[in-house]
């Protein structure tokens, strides 16, 4: 019998590896760990990842650098303020200089 993944924790591991100031994307953590229900599966984990306080799941974006999670994180601001913290510029809830910021793990992560 194959041995079940999961998933959630897949992802979770891969969230605590986005350093400092940089940010990824839902769809790109997807494609890293090859998950067939894709970004939305990604999403489901960060959701739940609030009781797991070493997931720094504020630094997940959408594909644009839009703070579209921002609200599962108890007010409307403190997404942006924990990316602020960190030295991530944010205007209109997007990264600003969101190429520059984009950590993937397909590239940083390549043996």
């Amino acid at each position: 019998m194959a041995e079940q993944r999961d998933y959630f924790q897949e992802v979770y591991e891969v969230v605590r590896l986005v350093p400092k100031g940089r940010v990824t994307t839902y769809g790109t953590i997807a494609r890293y760990l090859s998950l067939r229900a894709g970004a939305r599966m990604v999403g489901w984990a960060m959701n739940g990842s609030h009781s797991h306080p070493d997931v720094p799941a504020h630094r997940v974006v959408n594909s644009t650098g839009v703070l579209t999670g921002k609200h599962f994180f108890g007010g409307p601001t403190i997404m942006q303020q924990l990316l602020e913290d960190e030295g991530v510029q944010v205007n209109n809830d997007r990264v600003v200089d969101f190429k520059t910021r984009f950590w993937d793990p397909m590239i940083e992560l390549a043996v």
